[in-house]
């Protein structure tokens, strides 16, 4: 039973909260699950990425605005809280060599300052389980990886009554998941549209999956007849997405057939699990005033200070020297300009020449 448990969502933009994760989110609210999601800045330096409404004058005079608004609306949509965390975009650094950070910016915030922030939000909303991205944000985006970063430190914090002790009575969730890039369903809807005869969007992606590192999935939350809600709510976010873009090229009954999951990485369980799972409040006690004084519990630290966990995420395994050198011409980890960029679009606005839009460099427009 689901009903009454919290969980919190941390992701770096508005629209994030819809790419990531959106249909396990409707699946959950569904069932009785408070969903909170938190963004940890307005996405202010994205890019306009729906054709239609790149020359729109109301669009372009407050980006900002526009985006605040679309988020609104996703959020009716999935039905879940929503709070912003209140710190400003860092882009997408494009160049070579790689501009500053624009002074700031979330990415550049001090971790104390932006722990302090998650954490105030985390002991007032009182998550049993959260969510984020890996070390590596999902893709090298800045505001990604420090949103890892930032989630993480708050998880640490928020137990410790002597951490930021005028920031709310202190609250321990039990569980951290990263959102995982799943290998497995792009080969799935890879195929599926190749057995349907029909052009798959994947093929260049298929080229590249050998590049990423394997990740550990540990858990595939059945939701597949969400992956409309999870669309719409994508939609919602106009111009962010296009509508007639990769995002919506395989048909809704083909991704809910061919893969009728989304994965989650464990990163953190202070309750035993048993892998795979399929829900992300598995281990912990289904009577919600158990679930409750569990998480008011200052779990067990280790002279570093880190809360004594159950279960760990290894780190991803890492390719063997000959593995490297085979792709060493073809991929750079600096370079951001793959098929992930391709639909995330925060690309830094204020580091373009005027006139130029995203993509005019070279580089690919992303969502």
């Amino acid at each position: 039973m689901s009903e009454g448990r919290r969980l919190m969502a941390v992701h770096a933009h508005p629209d994030d909260e819809s790419s990531k994760g959106a249909a396990t989110t409707a699946k959950y609210v569904a069932e009785g699950v408070e969903v909170m999601v938190v963004s940890c800045t307005g996405g202010e330096r994205g890019d306009v990425l729906n054709p239609k409404l790149i020359d729109d004058p109301d669009i372009t005079r407050d980006l900002a605005e526009v985006r605040r608004r679309e988020m609104a609306r996703a959020a009716k949509i999935l039905g879940i809280r929503h709070t912003w965390l209140g710190f400003v975009d860092s882009g997408l650094p494009e160049g070579d060599p790689l501009p500053p950070l624009p002074e700031g910016c979330f990415a550049l915030e001090p971790i104390e300052v932006t722990t302090e922030a998650l954490v105030r939000v985390i002991r007032e909303f009182r998550p049993h389980v959260i969510t984020t991205y890996d070390e590596n944000g999902g893709y090298p985006h800045p505001d990604h990886i420090m949103t890892h970063v930032v989630t993480m430190s708050a998880w640490r914090a928020a137990g410790d009554p002597t951490a930021y002790p005028h920031a709310g009575e202190p609250w321990q969730p039990q569980k951290v998941y990263y959102s995982a890039w799943s290998a497995a369903r792009i080969r799935a809807l890879h195929e599926a549209m190749l057995e349907l005869g029909q052009e798959s969007p994947y093929v260049e992606w298929m080229q590249n999956l050998d590049k990423r590192p394997e990740r550990t999935i540990t858990t595939h939350v059945e939701c597949a007849e969400y992956y409309g809600v999870r669309d719409d709510a994508l939609r919602a976010h106009a111009t962010q997405v296009d509508p007639d873009g990769n995002w919506f090229r395989v048909p809704l009954e083909v991704q809910q057939r061919a893969y009728p999951v989304e994965d989650y990485e464990l990163a953190r369980s202070l309750v035993g699990v048993d892998l795979p799972e399929d829900d992300l409040f598995a281990g912990l006690p289904t009577d919600l005033t158990e679930a409750d004084q569990l998480c008011r519990r200052e779990p067990e630290r280790d002279p570093e200070g880190e809360p004594v966990v159950v279960f760990r995420a290894p780190l991803p395994q890492e390719r063997t020297e000959e593995e490297y050198s085979a792709h060493a011409a073809e991929y750079d980890a600096q370079e951001v300009g793959d098929e992930m960029t391709e639909v995330e679009g925060h690309h830094d606005r204020d580091r373009r020449q005027p006139g130029q839009r995203a993509g005019d460099d070279g580089t690919a427009a992303s969502a």
